[in-house]
């Protein structure tokens, strides 16, 4: 069954026109027909569409059913855009699929893409969490500068979530798979192509971050978003 959203879903029993204009033109669903539908914070109702509009689908709502979410920790990706806007689509698409919660677009020194439309991602997310049936949509954050971002840790309750800055420099650090502890929440920073800067490191070395490979390889930045995703959901399955 195909999975719509609906936000607002307790006050206004109407899909959106683009999720309407899906529901009765492409998938050409009708009067009785049921379909489900998320809230996006872990709620999936089922539903019987009284009203198949193409641009003001309405429903009435049958049942509701909280659903648990696919891990027990909340996996946390900061990335530095890609120049090419398209390999960050692809990594933002793939990190929800896999179970990425928040995501924090990086303004980083050496980062080439200095733009980004968040709109769009936010449509990408939106997309790949109902093809994944997800029923929790990730956060996005607008681009964030880096030092901005770091100072933000400052005050964050480090007992409960683990940090790692993954980067290119040949110094010691550990392998991310090995330090992943089940059951805490995770944060990782990918850095731009260019890498992070050394001062970049040095200040988040500070404030707790462990340095991290993410394999043998030199990834890509958003082939090393895909991994460090993976990595933090398969070691706390």
């Amino acid at each position: 069954m195909y999975l719509f959203y609906c936000p607002d879903i307790e006050t206004k029993q109407t899909l959106s026109e683009e999720e309407s204009g899906h529901c009765v033109r492409v998938l050409r669903y009708s009067a009785g027909d049921e379909i489900l539908i998320t809230d996006g914070r872990g709620t999936t109702y089922t539903a019987r569409i009284t009203n198949p509009h193409p641009k003001h689908c309405d429903f009435e709502i049958i049942s509701r059913e909280k659903q648990e979410p696919h891990h027990h920790f909340h996996l946390h990706i900061a990335i530095a855009p890609t120049k090419n806007i398209e390999r960050m689509e692809w990594a933002i698409e793939k990190c929800v699929e896999i179970g990425v919660d928040e995501i924090t677009p990086l303004l980083c020194r050496f980062s080439e893409r200095k733009q980004l439309r968040t709109d769009r991602l936010e449509k990408i997310i939106l997309s790949a969490a109902k093809q994944s049936l997800t029923p929790y949509l990730p956060v996005l954050h607008e681009l964030t500068p880096y030092d901005a971002f770091i100072k933000s840790q400052e005050s964050r309750d480090k007992s409960q979530e683990q940090k790692f800055i993954a980067h290119c420099y040949k110094e010691d650090k550990r392998v991310l798979k090995d330090e992943i502890e089940q059951g805490r929440d995770v944060l990782v920073l990918i850095g731009p192509e260019g890498d992070f800067s050394e001062q970049e490191i040095a200040e988040a070395l500070s404030l707790g971050f462990i340095p991290v490979s993410l394999g043998n390889s030199r990834l890509r930045t958003e082939t090393a978003a895909v991994v460090a995703c993976h990595t933090a959901v398969l070691m706390n399955e």
